[in-house]
């Protein structure tokens, strides 16, 4: 076997006998508009993960801007916005590794702007502007004028400070704008480098390092709808550290060289030959509208998730689905006359491994409980069905090497051994106390998987028995018509 030094935690097959988080941690990959950030290269906001608590934080850490359109736009605003400003409930903190920089993405000439002064003041409207380039000829920013940005209304104000000789009139500035359709697939994807510089989707190693937090779901809205994105969200998310598990929340196109993907058919036939099946994920279509304003599915699923694991304490033992979301239609692009589906419609996406929403009792919902690896009535490792089976899995491998990662190099004695499973043993009861396993969850130390050439290498292994709790994914009540109720008329009298 290899090396190994440290604790671990492995996933075996299921056993199914019948037919029939560690806190939770959201990682968002993407652009933001850290051009609007004075200072940005020296606030380390490129590659490595900004930990935002609500809106006003977001924009003075990463800035923001209205325009996420995927290729053009800032795709991060789109999850800033989401979760903290969601009329069903804000959620956070979230994590976002930015991979935008304006020193490499920027148009190669600088743009030149005349500016009516009135008062000493002036403003302009621009999200692309790189503030700290702005420049006025023969002035001296600090001295002469002051420079601000609104993200409410996306403006950049110029402000004079001499009072002596105040700006006034026609005035150019002049500044560098980042360019965001620059931003290439390999970035988002990125690398560890050999000079150990992490990027784009590989900096999610960072988050443990920098900020000792175990990344439980990961998601590229804008991005995870490329077959590159997804498989290396899905590499990635497997042993982060070489230690934790994360699952994955991605989407299916609306549209693809020029052909539209409007229809649950051309959705479903899109999974299939694109191979987004991976159990550790969950595939996401349509889009959702809300206001005016056009969410990716991924980002309302995360969201959606980390709002219901939050009402159980972190543990994912609840799947997403049927929850209530911030949507008012489905949105399949400005040009499809798809006016929607139903429950019975989206049932088709379900048993396909599609998560979608729909309209229930007065709202949207998000729909759909399964992974994207499931097909009805097709073969599948049984954990697979459902993602809070997988997620809870994981739940459980992460918690016992955070737990026990302290006691490596420690002497190990069988009561040490018992110890530890005492311990665990404890920690499984309790989630089956709070409902997320079901039966006798078990930790036991097996001599077969325990040879002493694995032992005299100080190499332990602990295996954990547990069955997560399975959603009700139907109910069904049978009722049948007698007329036996007619013998009232008679016995009442009698």
């Amino acid at each position: 076997m290899a090396y190994l030094h440290g604790t671990y935690g492995e996933r075996t097959a299921s056993q199914v006998k019948s037919t029939a988080q560690v806190d939770e941690i959201a990682v968002y990959f993407g652009t933001a508009p850290i051009n609007l950030i004075r200072g940005y290269d020296d606030a380390d906001l490129v590659n490595v993960p900004v930990r935002l608590r609500n809106i006003g934080e977001a924009q003075q850490k990463v800035g923001y801007s209205d325009n996420w359109e995927p290729g053009n736009g800032f795709t991060l605003c789109e999850v800033m916005d989401y979760h903290f400003n969601n009329t069903v409930q804000n959620v956070g903190p979230i994590y976002m590794i930015n991979v935008l920089d304006p020193d490499v993405h920027r148009k190669a000439v600088a743009t030149k702007e005349t500016l009516a002064f009135s008062n000493g003041r002036a403003s302009f409207l621009s999200d692309t502007v790189i503030l700290d380039t702005l420049a006025i000829a023969e002035k001296v920013e600090g001295v002469d004028y002051a420079v601000d940005y609104n993200f409410t209304s996306g403006k950049v104000t110029i402000s004079s400070l001499n009072d002596s000789n105040p700006l006034d009139g026609e005035i150019s500035v002049t500044f560098y704008e980042v360019d965001p359709s620059m931003v290439e697939t390999s970035d988002i994807i990125g690398q560890k480098s050999q000079s150990g510089e992490y990027s784009g989707i590989a900096a999610v190693a960072l988050m443990y390092l920098r900020h000792n937090a175990i990344t439980n779901i990961m998601a590229a809205p804008g991005w995870s709808q490329i077959p590159e994105v997804y498989r290396a969200l899905c590499s990635a998310a497997q042993k982060i550290n070489g230690h934790w598990d994360a699952f994955v929340n991605a989407d299916i196109p609306l549209e693809e060289s020029g052909t539209d993907i409007d229809t649950i058919a051309k959705a479903i036939d899109w999974k299939e030959k694109n191979g987004y099946t991976s159990e550790i994920s969950k595939v996401c279509w349509p889009m959702s509208k809300n206001a005016g304003k056009v969410y990716h599915l991924s980002t309302v699923t995360t969201a959606t998730m980390m709002a219901t694991d939050m009402e159980h304490d972190a543990v994912p033992c609840e799947s997403p689905s049927n929850e209530d979301i911030m949507a008012t239609a489905q949105y399949f692009g400005d040009k499809s006359k798809n006016q929607g589906f139903d429950q019975m419609e989206a049932n088709d996406l379900n048993e396909k491994g599609i998560t979608t929403l729909i309209y229930w009792e007065g709202t949207f919902k998000l729909w759909g409980p399964h992974t994207a690896a499931y097909q009805y009535n097709g073969s599948m490792d049984a954990a697979a069905i459902f993602d809070n089976n997988i997620r809870m899995l994981m739940h459980c491998t992460n918690g016992f090497q955070k737990r026990n990662g302290t006691q490596i190099d420690a002497p190990m004695t069988p009561n040490d051994r018992d110890s530890i499973v005492i311990s665990e043993q404890g920690e499984l009861d309790a989630l089956k106390g709070v409902g997320a396993l079901i039966g006798d969850p078990e930790i036991i130390f097996l001599e077969s998987e325990n040879p002493t050439s694995n032992m005299v290498n100080g190499d332990f292994m602990f295996h954990i028995m547990a069955t997560p709790t399975p959603p009700m994914k139907s109910a069904t009540a049978k009722v049948t018509y007698t007329d036996e109720g007619f013998s009232s008329f008679f016995g009442e009298e009698a």
